[in-house]
């Protein structure tokens, strides 16, 4: 079995080369369709390398929260069920930092460059990746 590279880290590349070497050459339509394409290979690579560990710490704390196990789908989905009909509010122990810390860590995935959450995470919020690569 090989174990490197990392698909990740392929991904990554791949959006590197073309960032690098192949943004520069074009331009217009074309460019702007390219980097719509690098902005996702820089997203599905984040994805690869954080959500094993976030999607881990949301499962933990939903178990926590909601007093049993189950997928993270399903446990997701009981947790809106719950607020929705008002049966778990900002006041239900725990909730708070979990909606917090789960909304802090899909933003290191979908938007580690936006300003709100780069000035949080300078601020030393803990329990989060510490791995966060940008585009």
């Amino acid at each position: 079995m090989q174990d490197e590279p990392r698909p990740d880290e392929l991904i990554k590349a791949v959006a590197d080369f073309l960032r690098d070497h192949i943004a520069p050459q074009i331009s217009g339509h074309a460019a702007f369709k390219l980097r719509v394409g690098i902005n996702a290979l820089d997203l599905v690579s984040r994805q690869l390398a954080l959500s094993g560990e976030s999607d881990a710490a949301e499962h933990a704390s939903l178990k926590a929260l909601l007093g049993h196990d189950g997928s993270l789908f399903n446990l997701n989905a009981e947790l809106a069920d719950r607020v929705a009909s008002g049966a778990a509010s900002l006041s239900t122990p725990g909730l708070k930092d979990h909606l917090w810390r789960t909304t802090l860590a899909k933003l290191a995935v979908d938007q580690p460059n936006y300003a709100s959450y780069r000035r949080e995470m300078e601020g030393g919020e803990q329990g989060l990746p510490t791995n966060t690569p940008s585009s």
